[in-house]
């Protein structure tokens, strides 16, 4: 691949603003991109081209008059569906909002553009982000990068596929039980959960729930950088946002460039499970291979984990309040018109008394403090970053996994939410492929507050790994992607089940 569309963002970026090669230039080979490949896998489901070009005609001209330019100017920018964009159809991948034109963006998507982004395409995500198979009644199905009849997990799974395809440099994501580490680890990119209250959210209906992220997406670590340093800021409507007096803690310049970071000075800890995820045999055992390869650089590397006791109740309870908090009063007056996960975790909320939320929250509470004992004596944690490696999209979730039944339609994501729960930042990175040759992402999680930390982590293993073909980031093969036929022909795509 050699079109401006398979530049990582700094590149392109920086071809820019030296003149040699101009935003509408890279604008139309992401747009030929999308035309070429997106009938494969239905990542980008709606698109705003007409004011692209006028926004990436703007930035040439700016290159040419000598104007400063915005960190991000010039590059376009995957939006997921959950997101408002002003005047770009959002539906959330539901029905119920089909025709849904927001009159303004949301702030996320104002900092994008103030930036100097270019809001191209909107990308497929399941319905309200539940589950993480990225499938909707709307749009329909997304599929694999690798494999277009696998899924591209979610539910931030079309945002992982453009980006992997070279649809867009840059994309965003969110993520509360993994939506933004799954996708990146079954599409072979990059997705970053930041800290609670990092990018801030004016959006989320139980403002104070650490639960529910948004983050940046990219093919490499400095690419992500890049984008979270646009995307972190303060904002009052966010209880979470972390400040002093009105000011920032953390700033654009924290994250990006990355900082330096010694891996030999590292305590690292590894761990195939936490302890209680139910993770496939396969998958931990490429996981033990694949750190096998570079865990030596290390000063020390253990096999060892916190105690994640509780996980799997307080996640459940405190997952289904907040669809309570944003659903209830939709699955009672427009059921018909709503799909199983949904409407699964609103009727399970419903079931749970406020001592069982209060236990919830207690449990997450102990886990947290017992998490910081832990990273007391290490730097950072690694895992995979997912349970399973891909499997079709046609089947919802996963009701078993190595022949044993799963808890619940989420139960698969363990290896998520138990970091969600304890509130660290955690990003998954491309380390090649499992045995299935399918991508293989290894999750690393920082401590509490330590979103540079895991970042600089990140960034140091991505450059020692990329030389080596078992490591390295894998690659779909676009010209297969281009001949392949059209998804929406498949049994089953559009529907939730």
């Amino acid at each position: 691949m050699s079109e401006p569309c398979d530049l990582t963002a700094l590149a392109a970026r920086m071809l820019i603003g030296r003149k040699r090669l101009s935003a509408v230039e890279l604008l139309e080979s992401c747009i030929r991109r999308i035309e070429r490949v997106n009938h494969a896998l239905n990542a980008v489901v709606a698109t705003d081209f007409a004011r692209a070009r006028q926004t990436a005609t703007a930035v040439d001209r700016a290159v040419s008059r000598g104007e400063t330019l915005g960190p991000i100017a010039g590059l376009p920018v995957g939006i997921k569906d959950l997101e408002d964009t002003e005047g770009l159809v959002t539906t959330y991948g539901s029905p119920i909002f089909a025709k849904n034109v927001p009159e303004k963006d949301e702030r996320l998507v104002r900092a994008i553009r103030a930036a100097g982004g270019i809001v191209a395409a909107k990308t497929n995500t399941p319905e309200f982000g539940a589950g993480a198979n990225t499938r909707n009644a709307v749009y329909g199905a997304t599929g694999n990068p690798f494999d277009p009849q696998r899924s591209a997990a979610g539910s931030s799974g079309g945002s992982a596929v453009a980006l992997a395809t070279g649809m867009v440099p840059l994309a965003s994501g969110s993520d509360t039980g993994g939506s933004l580490r799954n996708p990146a680890a079954f599409c072979g990119i990059v997705g970053f959960r930041p800290s609670p209250g990092l990018v801030a959210n004016e959006k989320r209906p139980l403002g104070w729930s650490s639960l529910p992220v948004t983050g940046p997406m990219a093919r490499t670590v400095p690419d992500l950088a890049l984008l979270l340093s646009v995307m972190a800021s303060d904002d009052a409507a966010d209880p979470l946002a972390t400040t002093i007096h009105s000011r920032a803690v953390r700033r654009p310049e924290d994250f990006f460039p990355l900082p330096p970071v010694d891996l030999s000075r590292l305590k690292v800890a590894l761990t195939p499970d936490f302890g209680f995820a139910p993770t496939e045999r396969h998958i931990s055992e490429v996981f033990v291979v694949k750190t096998g390869i570079f865990r030596h650089v290390f000063c020390c590397a253990d096999d060892a984990t916190p105690d994640c006791t509780g996980a799997d109740e307080a996640f459940a309870v405190l997952r289904a309040v907040g669809f309570l908090a944003s659903h209830l009063s939709k699955v009672h007056e427009r059921r018909n018109e709503i799909g199983p996960n949904v409407i699964a975790n609103v009727e399970e909320g419903l079931g749970y008394s406020a001592a069982d939320v209060a236990r919830a929250g207690t449990l997450q509470t102990a886990l947290y403090r017992r998490w910081q004992d832990f990273f007391r004596e290490y730097d950072v944690l690694l895992s995979p970053a997912i349970t399973i490696s891909p499997r079709p999209w046609s089947e919802l979730y996963p009701a078993e996994i190595d022949g044993k039944k799963t808890k619940s339609y989420f139960h698969w994501l363990a290896l998520a939410y138990a970091v969600t729960l304890a509130g660290h930042p955690a990003i998954s990175l491309p380390v090649g492929c499992d045995r299935a040759g399918m991508p293989f992402g290894l999750q690393i999680i920082g401590p509490r507050g330590g979103d540079a930390q895991v970042l600089a982590v990140a960034g140091a293993l991505e450059a020692m790994l990329a030389g080596d073909p078992r490591t390295a980031r894998p690659v779909p093969d676009i010209e297969r992607l281009a001949a392949a036929p059209k998804l929406a022909e498949s049994p089953g795509f559009l529907g939730f089940d």
